[in-house]
């Protein structure tokens, strides 16, 4: 099953996204929440009153909506540093010995197909490609053979960073330098995990105006989805609808010789296997 936000006719709604269109839960299901941060609190009996309806007619085609981010304002977007092989050794880091955690503000949080801006203040804009887990519900010192159990999906995120904020500082701010208003596209879906499958071998592209920056497979991933829930969840709860970005694969903008920085006018597109992808144009911020 596929969740989405969706905004038609200027109301913001979710629903279920078929291959034929939009299925409104508002109509489908109208006891269920109309947001999906509620419907993810709601628990098991919201998402077993949304597959019930699965199969229902379709509501809206693609071309009548606007996809926006699964979760307008998650709790919480905890992320996961060098965490994958080969992203480390492009980089000349050492192999983390426990997950690197930060955090993305949740004021970043972005819709897939809307614009990154690029603000004045830095020209080291760079593009990181990421699996997202979402959580499903409250989940404190869980083991990694339970953790499966408290994922409601997962989805793409992109985990935009201005290289030289990220390194301000001793020790350096990776918060200061990937919070920025935007910059963090996520979506198109949250996707559950029967249609997923195992999120461990699922293959990871980012292009960059048609150039293919990224590709890997999340079985270059360090520390699994399983094992990065175990380690959060030992010192904090996990809230329903906090998102995990997982970390990124070689291929990054500040790897490259030169370092190939966004600029206003580029197009990033993220796509991960059975996820779909998203898509976001590069703007020079309002101001």
């Amino acid at each position: 099953m596929r969740l989405v936000t969706f905004r038609q006719n200027d109301k913001t709604r979710i629903g279920i996204q078929t291959h034929e269109g939009i299925i409104d839960l508002s109509i489908a299901a109208p006891d269920l929440p109309t947001n999906m941060l509620s419907f993810l609190e709601a628990g098991t009996s919201a998402m077993q009153a949304a597959q019930s309806v699965e199969n229902s007619n379709i509501h809206h085609s693609m071309d009548e909506v606007r996809l926006q981010c699964p979760i307008t304002v998650p709790p919480m977007i905890l992320a996961i540093g060098l965490n994958y092989r080969l992203h480390a050794e492009e980089t000349g880091a050492t192999l983390p010995k426990v997950p690197l955690v930060f955090t993305k503000q949740q004021t970043c949080a972005n819709g897939p197909f809307d614009d990154i801006h690029a603000p004045p203040e830095s020209a080291f804009l760079d593009y990181e490609g990421e699996l997202g887990i979402v959580i499903g519900k409250k989940a404190r010192r869980i083991k990694k053979t339970d953790a499966e159990d408290y994922i409601a999906g997962y989805c793409i995120v992109n985990d935009v960073s201005l290289r030289d904020w990220q390194a301000r500082g001793a020790p350096a701010s990776f918060t200061m330098g990937k919070s920025w208003d935007t910059h963090g596209p996520m979506g198109p879906a949250i996707v559950t995990k029967e249609e997923v499958g195992d999120p461990h071998q699922l293959n990871l592209k980012t292009w960059v105006n048609g150039e293919l920056r990224q590709n890997s497979s999340t079985n270059d991933l360090i520390f699994n989805c399983f094992e990065i829930i175990e380690f959060i969840s030992t010192a904090l709860t996990l809230q329903p609808g906090t998102v995990i970005p997982t970390g990124t694969p070689s291929g990054v903008a500040a790897a490259m010789e030169p370092p190939a920085w966004l600029s206003p006018g580029d197009i990033v597109k993220v796509e991960i296997e059975n996820l779909g992808f998203i898509e976001n144009k590069v703007v020079a911020e309002p101001i």
